[in-house]
């Protein structure tokens, strides 16, 4: 098999006697798409690329990433501005809809949003029928699947009204599920919501609060707020392919955000932040020093693990780190104290960046590094660290829903295989089997 393209000319895959021109698939920034569609009728032949690393499944105008450069952008603002200037529901009004609100349709987007963050005792119940220990991923996921058979006048996948009608009661809906999650598993009564404080500030009341009228510090509100925003969306890491991947099967808004939630709680997508936070308190009361733990880090026969360091698409620094390592200091600093972990982190990173081992490596911190640390901060068990990665990306896993449902190019997800198993074979009886 050959693949050539020169300057000018359509590129071309010749596999024996069969030659396949291939249709260029422009992008604005980034990699352009060569479009195989044809491959196997033509050669018979099909791409190989386990996990899809080099294997574009759809088109999308939502995230650019540029990995190299460290670039992140939603809807083509970059992530510091929105850090810096927007907010969580601007942001996910943006992702949904293509672009930044007005005054007044910010307004009636946060209100509307306010307006259904309540839910239902039947909610409660599902909730207080899981064990105590039941992870709260597991609860937050089921209580999201079970939105469909509760909300009927959101079926329609084709009607636009109704999909505006189910994005906001899954924003709304999911924050409120996902405190009552917590509340549940410390045997906590679960106190009703308080629109009036605003979006995040309740999130944090209905997680972290100790009473009704417990209001959070505004810096802790801002900080939730931005690392909300930082995790809104993420292109097509396996959560979001998820989301496609149901949706295109005509699944609901629901029922593919659900399956989104269940590959987010795996460890090596969702949870690495709590294995972050393990990793400061095992460097801390362990007494090794910093440095004795990078040292271990290098030696591959050492077991020790550098947790938070380095990313799948990003091989500079995730300008999402640079943002949350700022608000780290902010929010400790608020609370008149300075955390032990927060130095250790800092000295890791210190040494990793100064490192030629580490350099070479293109081992930055990712955006993982430093959110535990203000989550626990904030008064969050690391259990809750996953679904608050949820409650961010649900604007993305949204919005990549809606586009993939818009696009009239989508099909049902059904990727191919390379056989591996044994040829044909004829049966035999059992009797005439033998033991070997």
């Amino acid at each position: 098999m050959t693949a050539t393209e020169t300057s000018g000319e359509t590129p071309t895959i010749t596999v024996g006697e069969h030659r396949l021109e291939l249709e260029v698939v422009p992008a604005v920034e980034g990699s352009s798409g060569l479009e195989i569609k044809s491959l196997l009728s033509t050669t018979g032949m099909v791409t190989y690329d386990p996990g899809f690393t080099n294997t574009a499944a759809c088109q999308s105008a939502i995230t650019y990433i540029d990995g190299e450069a460290g670039i992140l952008r939603y809807r083509g603002y970059p992530i510091e501005q929105l850090a810096e200037k927007s907010t969580f529901l601007e942001t996910a009004f943006l992702l949904s809809h293509g672009a930044l609100p007005s005054a007044e349709e910010a307004q009636e987007w946060e209100a509307r949003l306010l307006r259904h963050t309540h839910i239902r005792d039947d909610y409660r119940r599902l909730i207080s029928s899981f064990p105590r220990e039941a992870h709260p991923m597991a609860i937050l996921s089921s209580a999201v699947a079970a939105m469909p058979g509760h909300y009927h006048e959101v079926f329609d996948i084709t009607d636009e009204k109704q999909v505006e009608l189910a994005t906001v009661l899954l924003l709304a809906k999911a924050p409120t599920l996902m405190a009552y999650a917590l509340r549940h598993s410390r045997r906590q009564d679960k106190p009703d919501v308080a629109p009036e404080l605003g979006y995040v500030a309740d999130i944090l009341r209905l997680s972290v609060g100790q009473h009704r009228r417990w209001e959070p510090d505004p810096t802790m509100v801002r900080a939730l707020d931005v690392l909300l925003l930082l995790h809104a969306d993420h292109e097509q890491n396996c959560s979001t392919s998820t989301v496609r991947n149901v949706g295109s099967a005509g699944a609901n808004l629901f029922l593919s955000v659900s399956a989104g939630i269940s590959a987010l709680a795996g460890p090596k997508h969702g949870g690495a932040n709590e294995a972050v936070l393990a990793m400061l308190e095992e460097i801390r009361d362990s007494g090794v020093s910093v440095a004795d733990f990078m040292t271990r880090v290098k030696d591959k026969t050492s077991g020790a693990r550098l947790m938070g360091f380095g990313h799948r698409v990003y091989k500079n620094y995730d300008p999402r780190a640079a943002i949350v390592k700022q608000l780290a200091d902010e929010v400790l600093s608020s609370l008149g104290k300075r955390d032990e972990l927060l130095d250790i982190a800092m000295e890791l990173e210190g040494i990793a960046l100064a490192d030629d081992y580490f350099v070479e490596r293109k081992l930055y911190p990712n955006v993982d590094f430093y959110t535990g640390l203000i989550y626990r901060a904030m008064g969050f068990p690391t259990s809750m660290f996953t679904p608050l990665f949820a409650i961010g990306r649900l604007p993305g896993w949204i919005a990549q829903w809606r586009e993939m449902m818009q696009d009239p190019s989508t099909k049902i997800a059904r990727p191919r295989q390379v056989y591996t198993g044994p040829a044909e074979r004829d049966y035999v009886p059992v009797q005439d089997r033998s033991t070997a």
